[in-house]
């Protein structure tokens, strides 16, 4: 049996630790929403050993284009950074029999499959707590592991359109809208993280594990937040708004200005008095129609008609210029390329680098949780099973031997198809994978691992 998590990668030389250095997380993971998680798990230090199905190729997320080349893409790199790499067959006993000895030296078994799989393939605790009572079993799927709903693939998109989302973006007069970003993965990845740390806290406090069951469903129902307060208690409607504006609060929108678009928010009543000024129009603060929130919301299209030809008249730069000197919540509507180089992105570290052996330096966005004062590890994304080495001898303790033993049994596997396996002497070329004397049947049906949820859809 190995050690306890270890010095991960990227670590510092002085001997100073990250907040999670001392977690170890076996991550049957892929495409989004997984591993956008256990990224930031270990970005702050924990060892995230992700599993690879050689039957597949490994993650599907090497191979969303358009930057794909081979078993790498820049998709792949901006989820995985700081892991590390295992090629794993689960359907064969032998692989089992490595998955279940990293059971016993880790902390968690993370997880982004279909909500039914992790029962049939025996990643629950209580297919695991024979191994490890502390071991904390995070589950995050598309519809969770109960419910109707249970057996169904569930990506982002997918859930933006049930879960009303979609209804509630875009023009009053357009179609449906999705959010240009895969917000129901990235939040649900959020919430894996934040149960993952919960119950490694609590089975450490406790000696008992658990499972934790995190679905994009839940995520995006519980975003819905007040929205569904408004509607379940005082019989609201959600409804698309015009220019993005805010169901409520007036002014908070976007407006047009001479050459662009800015935003300009008045969550406060003295953002308001602020905005008055700025627009030449001090008198409308005391204006009975418009003197407080609810005035100026049962207003909103009289209030408006006054403020849009207003920003018309001058460029966005002039209005922005003058709505920071006054205090009043503002921006620009930049594009991406523009909110990467805005001075304030250099300024707080928010890209980092890596080298890589295909595509050279690599500049990507950092995670935003800062914890401590150590600089961000910036290890690039491993290839396909490059850390073998290390998680079978330094991790799971095997000796050469049972390694070759394993290999022959096709825990890995085919050694022609696997890279990073060693070269074994009279090794067969197709292993008939006959399973290790004494090592049991693996449990549940190696195909539902390729039936993933919580995942990222590749557009």
């Amino acid at each position: 049996m190995g050690s306890p998590a270890g010095r991960p990668p990227g670590s510092p030389a002085d001997g100073a630790r990250r907040p999670l250095e001392d977690v170890r997380i076996v991550a049957v993971e892929q495409y989004g929403a997984g591993p956008w998680g256990s990224l930031h798990l270990a970005d702050l230090g924990a060892e995230v050993i992700k599993i690879e199905d050689p039957a597949a190729g490994g993650d599907v997320g090497r191979y969303v284009p358009p930057y794909a080349e081979g078993e790498d893409s820049l998709f792949f790199e901006v989820f995985n950074r700081n892991k590390r790499s295992l090629s794993l067959d689960l359907s064969t006993a032998a692989g089992r029999a490595v998955f279940d000895e990293l059971v016993c030296v880790s902390d968690v078994v993370y997880s982004n499959l279909r909500g039914d799989v992790p029962a049939k393939i025996g990643i629950t605790y209580d297919a695991l707590k024979h191994l490890n009572p502390r071991i904390v079993c995070c589950s995050l799927s598309g519809f969770g592991m109960t419910g109707p709903r249970i057996a169904e693939p569930g990506y982002d998109y997918v859930l933006q359109g049930l879960l009303g989302w979609m209804d509630a973006t875009g023009e009053p007069d357009g179609p449906p809208t999705k959010s240009g970003l895969s917000l129901v993965d990235y939040s649900a990845g959020f919430v894996a993280a934040i149960a993952v740390l919960a119950g490694v806290h609590a089975a450490r406090r406790d000696g008992v594990g658990m499972d934790c069951d995190v679905s994009l469903f839940d995520t995006a129902l519980a975003l819905l937040n007040y929205p569904a307060a408004w509607h379940l208690n005082a019989g609201y409607t959600p409804h698309r708004t015009r220019r993005s504006s805010h169901p409520s609060l007036v002014p908070f929108q976007l407006f047009e200005a001479a050459d662009a678009w800015i935003v300009v928010g008045c969550p406060k009543e003295k953002f308001w008095q602020r905005l008055t000024g700025v627009v030449g129009h001090p008198e409308w603060a005391a204006d009975a129609r418009f003197a407080t929130f609810a005035d100026r919301e049962r207003n909103r299209t009289e209030l408006l008609s006054l403020l849009e030809p207003l920003f018309a008249t001058r460029t966005a730069a002039e209005w922005l210029d003058d709505l920071y000197a006054a205090g009043v919540p503002c921006g620009p509507v930049n594009t991406i390329p523009e909110a990467l180089a805005d001075p304030h992105t250099e300024a707080r570290g928010m890209l980092v680098e890596t080298d890589h052996p295909r595509y050279g330096r690599l500049r990507l966005p950092a995670t935003a949780a800062r914890v401590g004062d150590l600089p961000r590890p910036t290890r690039r994304a491993p290839r396909r099973n490059e850390d073998f080495g290390h998680v079978m001898a330094d991790v799971a303790g095997f000796s050469d031997a049972r390694i070759a033993e394993l290999i022959r049994a096709g825990a890995f596997g085919p050694p022609d198809d696997t890279p990073g396996l060693p070269s074994l002497p009279g090794l067969p070329k197709f292993p008939g994978l006959p399973g290790l004397a004494g090592l049991p049947e693996p449990s549940g049906a190696a195909a539902e691992i390729d039936d993933d949820a919580g995942g990222k859809e590749p557009a």
